[in-house]
This record gives C-alpha cells, structure tokens and sequence, in this order.
C-alpha cells in the first residue's frame, strides 16, 4: 500500500521540483524529484538545504 504525501512549500528549479511533507511518524522529510520524461530521479532528504543542493546539481540523462 503506497502512502499519501501532502507536500507543502514546493519549488521548482529548472526540471526538479522539491518540497516538504510529513511522513508517517510526524517527521519533516524533504523530497527532490526530477519531472523530464524517463528520468526517474528522486530523493529524500532530512533537511531543506539538501533537497535545494541535489536540485541544483541533478544532472539528466535524458
């Protein structure tokens, strides 16, 4: 069974999008994902600083 995420505070820098959610202990994640057809990157991260700097650095291989 998958889990349902409500993200808050989304941004977008260039293809990546990253944002904030809970998870299902009550603690705030930070998810980074890339949105460019067949890439199939994504993350998460304990704190902001490193979502923003994988958003920064991700390099598509599409």
């Amino acid at each position: 069974m998958t889990v349902y995420r409500r993200f808050r505070d989304r941004r977008r820098l260039g293809p990546v999008e990253f944002a904030t959610y809970n998870d299902g202990r009550g603690r705030e994640k930070h998810a980074a994902a890339c949105t460019a057809p067949g890439c199939g990157f994504s993350a998460d991260y304990t704190d902001r600083a490193a979502a923003e700097l994988s958003a920064q650095t991700h390099r598509c291989k599409v």
